[in-house]
């Protein structure tokens, strides 16, 4: 949720932004917004001066008997309460209605557009892999070698669902494993921090299985069950599957103040999520690349607020440091102001070069979101001086299924046969698939 003061000062980056984004608010609700803050204030002071006014009444009323003065008085000021409170909440609920609708400001450096396709190409790394010989992919490779099964899975689950097996869970056990070496290696991560130029805390990352599950009030503080066509729902209950690690992890520490010395705090979350991808189609529906169940390893990150987009900028190059040391050719995509979301100020994808689709498709995402989501989780931090305000947070892909796919396309061989990315056969124990 946007902090109000930027409202009251900066009404028009305010419009500007939403119009930006595509939000569902319009100017003309921000508007209102602004009245209603207005109201919203002045009727604070009244209810307070109206307590104050029964308080000093009640405390007059202990040294004796009261008059049929004092009684009456008491009567007016008890109705008078219960009107102003009436009146707040009405204000207040249209208030907090139309204040969770307003999306983060965008930084200055985040292009402007109106869909994904203004997305800006900010760099290439490596070239696309060519072939001597006639490629497959990643569906077809698999499917031959026995590797992926959505055949039996729709028998069992129904469409998008898949079995992944033998050697492909292997390999993509493999990645996790590296993943999970490099952002617990305090060495490595000031080496990447070092490389981008970057004084940031080398603190390591800890490893965690969170819970699947989200509660609907979780989900909301975090901004991320929009849209709920794509969550999946407990029936009866107020608890969804989470669609990324990030949304339990970055909940962890709502209605916490955590002490400075502890920041940052950095998690790896391995987990495996779920989404509905409504709405994708063609290639997209073949093999493994949109599925509704995925194992993804995610990183959040809480920092202090001057800290933050240094961190943001450190987890994108810890996702560039992983994809070079697989030996994938990548881009790095600056995502326009409608692509980042209603909670990023800043919105980062890398994309893998995928020979079988010709093309460059998302393996990574970098979600900076400033103190949106802390203000409704009230995750805070207490600073060295006393002081308490609202931590910021980040998150980003480590590692996904997706990489997979760019492993089989990339590394595919004429005999059928995948070769393992160097940086990788320790953990898989071998060089071939």
């Amino acid at each position: 949720m946007i902090d109000i003061r930027i409202l009251r000062e900066q009404p028009d980056s305010v419009k500007a932004a939403a119009k930006n984004k595509n939000a569902s608010i319009s100017a003309e609700e921000i508007d209102r917004l602004i009245v209603l803050d207005t109201k919203r204030r002045e009727l604070t002071t009244k209810v307070e001066d109206v307590r104050r006014e029964r308080n000093d009444l009640s405390e007059s009323l202990k040294a004796g008997k009261p008059s049929v003065e004092q009684i009456e008085a008491g009567k007016k000021l008890k109705v008078a309460l219960s009107k102003l409170e009436s009146e707040y909440t009405e204000i207040d609920d249209e208030y907090r209605t139309l204040l969770k609708q307003v999306p983060n400001l965008p930084t200055s450096d985040v292009p402007i557009g109106k869909t994904e396709d203004e997305n800006v190409v900010a760099k290439v790394v490596g070239e696309p892999t060519k072939f001597d010989f006639e490629f497959k992919n990643h569906w077809q490779i698999g499917e031959a070698r026995g590797w992926i099964d959505k055949e039996r899975a729709a028998k069992v689950t129904g469409s998008r669902f898949a079995y992944l097996k033998g050697e492909l869970v292997r390999l993509h056990m493999a990645t996790i494993n590296f993943a999970m070496d490099v952002l617990g290696d305090e060495a490595i991560l000031a080496g990447i921090a070092d490389a981008a130029g970057l004084k940031v805390s080398t603190k390591p990352f800890v490893p965690v299985l969170p819970p699947l599950m989200i509660r609907t009030e979780s989900y909301e503080a975090m901004d991320r069950l929009d849209p709920r066509d794509d969550r999946y729902k407990i029936e009866g209950e107020e608890l969804w599957l989470q669609g990324s690690a990030e949304h339990v992890l970055g909940s962890m520490h709502a209605d916490e103040i955590i002490p400075e010395a502890d920041l940052p705090i950095r998690y790896a979350g391995y987990a495996t999520s779920f989404r509905k991808e409504a709405g994708t189609y063609g290639k997209d529906m073949e093999g493994i690349l949109r599925v509704h169940q995925f194992d993804k390893l995610e990183m959040e990150s809480l920092t202090t607020p001057e800290t933050s987009l240094d961190e943001h900028m450190f987890l994108i190059a810890i996702q560039e440091y992983l994809m070079s040391e697989l030996g994938l050719p990548y881009q790095v995509i600056m995502k326009c102001t409608a692509d980042i979301g209603k909670p990023n100020a800043r919105g980062v994808d890398i994309e893998a070069w995928l020979p079988g689709q010709g093309k460059y498709r998302e393996t990574h995402t970098a979600d900076y979101m400033t103190d949106y989501q802390a203000r409704r989780l009230q995750t805070r931090v207490r600073r060295e001086n006393g002081e308490v305000e609202l931590v910021h947070t980040n998150d980003a892909t480590a590692l996904s299924q997706r990489p997979l796919i760019a492993i089989i396309e990339n590394y595919q061989q004429p005999d059928g046969r995948v070769k393992v990315p160097k940086v990788l056969v320790k953990y898989y124990g071998g060089e071939f698939l």
